[in-house]
C-alpha cells in the first residue's frame, strides 16, 4: 500500500542507522515489522502459565540429565 506521511527527519535517521537499512522504505518496514512483532508477543505473554499439560523447566532438565526421552 502506498502511503505519504510525514516523518521528522531526524527520527528517520535514527531509524535508518538503527535498522542499518539502506533506503528509508526498508527502514519503515522493518520498524513497522519490528513493532508488530513486539505486540504479537506481548499479547501472548498473557498465556504464561495457562497451559498445564505442559512439563516444567524442571521436569525438562531432569528428562535431559537423565538422557530419557518419553515422547
Amino acid at each position: 500500500m502506498k502511503t505519504t506521511v510525514d516523518i521528522p527527519d531526524k527520527e528517520l535517521k535514527d531509524l535508518m542507522r538503527l535498522t542499518k537499512a539502506a533506503t528509508k522504505r526498508e527502514a519503515i518496514n522493518t520498524a513497522i515489522a519490528e513493532y508488530n512483532r513486539r505486540k504479537k508477543m506481548a499479547e501472548l505473554t498473557k498465556y504464561i502459565g495457562t497451559c498445564k499439560d505442559m512439563m516444567s523447566l524442571e521436569e525438562l532438565m531432569e528428562l535431559r540429565r537423565r538422557g530419557t526421552h518419553s515422547f
